[in-house]
């Protein structure tokens, strides 16, 4: 039963954090203030509008006993009443409205019917509080005749009310005003925080990330800086000694290459020149890796034009964009991007005919499937092929100089942006890459 309780608050309950604290701070302002202006009503106004109520009630039957006893007193009264109490009284032979003009939910109306029907019983009364602005009207049956008193408002409500309400209500607003501008400015910093991590991990660089609002929050700030910078550190190192490994190794094979030109066996120099060649290929890979973990700034791209320029570079006949989408801007690093699908749509040139791109949207992310039609990849090698240097020998594997790094890269590319990727049979018995973008 708990659990369940606990289910449907969550689900009623608003999920940031600002909002549930505003809750936590005006919720027991809001139940104070009504408590506070129930007992001041039921304990005060109603029982000072249920006297005043039964002294109107009293002067008025005290007023048609009069009538009853001595009808020829009665002008005397009337201007008394006007005179002292600034009662309208007339005396007319007509009978009740049949209409009621009561209201059902009107304390005022409800008390006044009750000392009404105690002095005069039931159909012998007709009242309105809402004819006049200022004034009640009441009608009371005396034998043939009716009497109507028209009585100032104030005999039955008092002004204080109004004034009570004015006075609890306002004090409320402004203190939950406040706690408002107080709040902001300590869910800000916690904000801030959340954008930067979710700016780090869709590969932007965050840069001088000032720490700020509570002292937990500055410290969750200042950690998340110190990782930040770590990591950013960290692939730095390894792309600076990837870089740097293989502009080391490019000297010597350019010796051997001048060495192996002056060879007088051409049958070993043409053999040795296809093994350093290979070597080279190598190294370009290598150089790409180190290039894929580098920092670029974002920068906002078209998707559709994006595609659009992949394949006009690709320059390839067998290579078809067939669904786009609306428009959509994505902020992410466009050489990176663009180093990516090259590599995946390059694999499914290369061991397919033909290679097929759809883009489709959903509420918060863009999906690019891209399916060729060539000999596939076995399920049991979709993990491993992520691997980097990790190369298939069957008859989709890497062509003779690839290394085992283009997937790699297109993962580790798709990952920094916050994104997936996945591997599948496609429609055309191929293989079908999906990747999924935040935007």
């Amino acid at each position: 039963m708990l659990s369940g309780l606990n289910k449907m608050l969550k689900f009623f309950l608003p999920k940031g954090l600002f909002y549930r604290s505003l809750i936590i701070v005006a919720a027991p302002t809001i139940i104070l203030q009504l408590i506070i202006t129930i007992v001041f009503f039921d304990s005060l106004w109603i029982k000072a509008n249920k006297g005043m109520t039964r002294s109107l009630v009293a002067e008025l039957k005290t007023l048609q006993d009069v009538y009853k006893q001595n009808p020829k007193s009665i002008d005397f009264l009337t201007d008394s009443y006007k005179n002292n109490f600034d009662f309208e009284i007339s005396i007319k032979e007509e009978s009740l409205p049949l209409i009621s003009a009561e209201r059902r939910f009107s304390p005022m109306d409800r008390s006044l019917r009750r000392e009404l029907k105690s002095a005069f019983l039931n159909n012998n009364y007709w009242f309105s509080t809402t004819k006049y602005k200022d004034a009640i009207e009441i009608k009371v049956k005396t034998g043939k005749d009716t009497i109507q008193f028209i009585v100032p408002k104030s005999k039955i409500s008092t002004s204080s009310v109004r004034l009570f309400l004015l006075w609890i209500t306002l004090p409320s607003f402004l203190l939950i005003f406040i706690a408002i501008i107080f709040l902001k400015n300590q869910t800000r910093p916690i904000v801030r925080l959340a954008k930067a991590a979710e700016k780090f991990g869709k590969g932007d660089y965050v840069n001088e990330f000032r720490p700020s609002g509570a002292s937990e929050i500055r410290k969750a700030s200042y950690e998340f800086d110190r990782m930040v910078k770590r990591i950013n550190r960290h692939l730095n190192q390894r792309s600076e000694m990837l870089s740097g490994i293989s502009h080391d190794l490019r000297t010597p094979l350019t010796r051997l290459k001048l060495q192996l030109a002056m060879l007088n066996q051409k049958d070993i120099s043409i053999k040795m020149s296809k093994d350093i060649d290979e070597m080279e290929k190598m190294l370009n890979n290598y150089l790409q890796f180190a290039k894929a973990q580098t920092q670029e700034e974002t920068v906002a791209i078209n998707i559709n034009d994006f595609f659009r320029e992949i394949i006009k570079e690709t320059n390839n006949d067998n290579l078809h964009l067939k669904e786009e989408v609306e428009k959509i801007i994505l902020i992410a690093r466009n050489n990176a991007l663009k180093r990516c699908f090259n590599n995946l749509i390059q694999n499914g040139l290369s061991y397919g005919k033909n290679v097929f791109i759809s883009l489709n949207k959903s509420s918060n992310r863009l999906t690019v499937l891209i399916e060729d039609d060539g000999p596939g990849i076995p399920t049991d090698e979709y993990k491993n092929v992520f691997k980097p240097f990790y190369r298939l020998d069957k008859s989709r594997s890497l062509n003779n100089f690839g290394v085992g790094l283009g997937l790699s890269i297109a993962e580790d590319i798709v990952n920094s942006h916050g994104g997936s990727i996945k591997l599948s049979e496609s429609s055309y018995k191929g293989l079908s890459v999906k990747i999924s973008l935040p935007f």
